[in-house]
């Protein structure tokens, strides 16, 4: 087999199922399940601690980073991804720390809600410069790092009111979070990171993809009929 119909074969390969794409986007179940666990844990174990007086905010804080740390060495030991884990040992790390300093549980939360703020704040700009950034997450994540949606006008303009509505997702989530800090209702901070997190980001990503892929499908060159000789008469 020739070089260049290896190269025209792999460019031209089509594009992965709706439910791999969303799979890989997601991380698997196991991913959305490692992610969680952390923080999670740390809602559970300090809401315990904090109403039935049976252990302080440090231990609740060590629990969730321990989790973190052990799911990340457990990765590693069978040489798998690590990018989850290592998201969530990052995440919960920094927001332990605060928490630790301030001896208040709801500063565990801060590092997420600053990250919430920064991805609104970057997809408005990137909208704003003609650069949607959930173009390039599609690129990079899901299209091989293909930049063909910048020559497509439909995509550029789905990829931007997407972007948009991501951001404003974000926003939501960003100010229901800020309230339920500024009311000193950590447990209550901790049930809306859970809630807000991964079902709104399911929805945005299944839209993307749905509708990045109908328009690359509808902008497919039909494929002409092939017409059947008759025999002479």
């Amino acid at each position: 087999m020739q070089p260049g119909k290896t190269a025209d074969a792999e460019e031209e390969a089509p594009l992965p199922s709706f439910s791999v794409q969303m799979s890989e986007q997601l991380g698997g179940a196991r991913g959305l399940i490692e992610s969680s666990i952390p923080i999670t844990l740390f809602i559970v174990v300090n809401f315990l601690g904090d109403h039935f007086h049976w252990w302080s905010l440090r231990t609740s804080l060590i629990v969730a980073v321990a989790a973190a740390l052990s799911m990340a060495v457990y990765r590693l030991s069978r040489r798998e991804s690590v990018r989850h884990s290592v998201n969530g040992v990052f995440g919960i790390a920094i927001g332990a720390y605060l928490a630790w300093k301030s001896g208040d549980a709801k500063d565990i939360y801060l590092p997420g809600m600053a990250l919430t703020a920064a991805y609104a704040v970057g997809m408005l700009a990137s909208v704003a410069f003609r650069r949607p950034l959930v173009g390039w997450l599609w690129s990079v994540m899901l299209d091989k790092g293909e930049t063909r949606w910048r020559d497509n006008p439909r995509l550029r303009r789905a990829f931007a009111w997407l972007t948009v509505l991501w951001a404003v997702v974000y926003l939501a989530k960003l100010g229901v979070q800020i309230q339920l800090w500024r009311e000193d209702a950590a447990d209550l901070l901790g049930v809306a990171r859970l809630a807000l997190g991964w079902p709104p980001y399911a929805l945005l990503a299944a839209l993307t993809i749905w509708q990045a892929r109908r328009i690359i499908r509808d902008s497919e060159p039909a494929t002409p009929a092939v017409e059947v000789a008759r025999p002479a008469d």
